[in-house]
């Protein structure tokens, strides 16, 4: 809970100030984290005048990823990206660095367990320790 509004509410705030696919996307979003990480904690980061509502984050033991629109897409941004492994292809933006990002348009098709295992794996990085690197491997041997 922050200023008395607990933060899941805040994302719902956030989510349906977008009226439209965009925010259908992040509620399809936000179920497959909380499938994948039920213990996931979520809340708005990154208030600022030109965007009140902020941005919806996503974390366990550290960011797993947030959740921005834009008027074109949804873009899933994983702090860690670099340090993850991505057999799925579906990291398609931010390819350079330690983050790692997600560009989803309206017409995109979700691989939903493809997603979760993503979600999935980005919490487990945070909770081992893990620092991001261009090496997905830099933090030890990929996991089978």
């Amino acid at each position: 809970m922050k200023g008395g509004i607990p933060m899941s509410d805040a994302v719902d705030k956030k989510i349906a100030s977008l009226g439209d696919w965009r925010g259908a996307m992040l509620t399809r979003i936000r179920r497959l984290i909380k499938d994948a990480v039920p213990d996931v904690t979520e809340e708005v980061k990154w208030r600022k005048p030109t965007n009140p509502l902020g941005v919806p984050t996503w974390s366990h033991h550290g960011i797993i990823c947030t959740g921005e629109s834009y008027r074109d897409k949804v873009k899933l941004t994983f702090a860690k990206g670099s340090a993850l492994r991505d057999p799925s292809g579906l990291f398609n933006a931010s390819l350079t660095g330690v983050r790692r990002a997600l560009d989803i348009r309206e017409e995109d098709h979700l691989d939903e367990a493809a997603l979760k295992a993503l979600f999935r794996e980005a919490a487990a990085v945070n909770a081992a320790g893990k620092t991001g690197g261009s090496d997905p491997r830099a933090d030890g041997p990929p996991r089978a």
